[in-house]
């Protein structure tokens, strides 16, 4: 795809956009490094706000653009700090529901507005008070923003609902990996691979992320009990880390259960490629990183029938619906037991892949955005 050019006219100085992140989130982060390198590369002055935990993961230099550390707290330093480096800003866009909160702080009170894009890549997570808490933010934030950016067709509704002035969808590209795959042979890995995780001679099932309440682990581990029927019983192993680590541990030993975690990875592409089968129970999902990257890979996926998921992958994966661990052991053990349908699966994922946008045609978006939002600045 031939870049969409932002080049000033005569006389006009380069757009100057400034990138706010919260705490770092992998896809969000991935986002914004893959979103400066097309706008520095389209002419455009970037500048991202983040922790400098960030910066050192992503490497937001690297790409040419300038970083600020703004620490995740939202307390008047961090506000602060955010205010200065927007202060030049022709616009500001800002991803996830913390950052864009103190992005709104960090803008209020100025003679001149600034026009404030949200990208929304997925809800938060949250129980009790805290639920609360994140709808007061959330309808802050909506009606603030000059235009909200939702990753599903759900958060853009979502965002309507909650106030949002003009909500659009705007589909997040994967990011490609940021050091070149080896061409010469795909699959050498694997053997090395599931010999690690110990899963030779019986199959590996995948499934990655944080170890929270909504990822719906718990209904994994109910599901997990049926498998140990199997011959040979597969090998379910966990990539992440989070607070229900020690819950799922002791659930696992008591039970006897064939499930393995194994903590924060960064070698998920390996991880996936050596599975027969990826698994996502989640609650509620937007545009997951794991469905993007087994269907990529080619690996069949089995996922939950909620949020943004039907949207994603349509026909390419088994979905079975959300808390239903019967649903989801028996869904597993017929893709196991029928080859002809995990190559069904693997070529119609293959072909869902390629219909999802580059990260070229995303910056275009972006671009042409903030190009509608920007289009009557001053002359330098």
């Amino acid at each position: 795809m031939t870049p969409v050019s932002s080049q000033p006219p005569p006389g006009q100085s380069p757009l100057r956009t400034v990138q706010v992140l919260g705490g770092g989130n992998a896809a969000s982060s991935a986002h914004v490094r893959s979103l400066a390198a097309g706008l520095v590369a389209r002419g455009v002055k970037v500048t991202v706000c983040a922790p400098v935990e960030a910066d050192h993961a992503y490497d937001f230099s690297g790409v040419g653009a300038d970083h600020v550390h703004v620490p995740r707290s939202s307390d008047p330093v961090s506000v602060a700090a955010l205010r200065a480096a927007c202060a030049d800003a022709d616009l500001v866009h800002a991803h996830g529901l913390h950052a864009s909160f103190r992005t709104v702080l960090a803008l209020s009170g100025r003679r001149v507005r600034t026009p404030l894009v949200v990208t929304w890549h997925d809800r938060a997570h949250a129980d009790g008070a805290r639920a609360h808490l994140l709808k007061v933010l959330e309808r802050r934030v909506m009606k603030a923003a000059t235009v909200v950016l939702g990753t599903t067709s759900a958060l853009v509704d979502r965002a309507r609902r909650t106030g949002a002035r003009d909500a659009r969808l705007a589909a997040v590209a994967l990011p490609g990996p940021r050091s070149p795959v080896e061409p010469d042979d795909p699959d050498r890995m694997r053997p090395k691979v599931r010999a690690e995780l110990g899963a030779i001679g019986r199959p590996l099932l995948m499934a990655v992320g944080s170890l929270e309440r909504h990822r719906g682990y718990d209904v994994l581990l109910d599901a997990a009990r049926a498998w140990r029927r199997l011959d040979p019983v597969p090998l379910v192993v966990i990539a992440g880390e989070g607070p229900l680590r020690g819950e799922l541990q002791g659930r696992i030993e008591e039970e006897g259960l064939p499930v393995r975690l194994i903590g924060r990875r960064d070698d998920i592409t390996d991880l996936l490629a050596a599975a027969d089968l990826a698994l996502l129970p989640s609650r509620w999902e937007a545009r997951s990183v794991l469905a993007q990257e087994a269907l990529h890979a080619r690996v069949p996926l089995v996922a939950t029938d909620a949020g943004g998921i039907p949207e994603l992958v349509g026909d390419a994966a088994e979905l079975v619906p959300y808390g239903d661990a019967k649903a989801l052991a028996d869904s597993v053990v017929r893709l196991l037991g029928d080859p002809a349908r995990r190559e069904l699966l693997k070529d119609k994922g293959a072909r869902q892949a390629a219909s999802w946008p580059t990260e070229d045609e995303t910056v275009a978006q972006v671009l042409s955005v903030y190009d509608e939002l920007t289009r009557l600045r001053p002359l330098a």
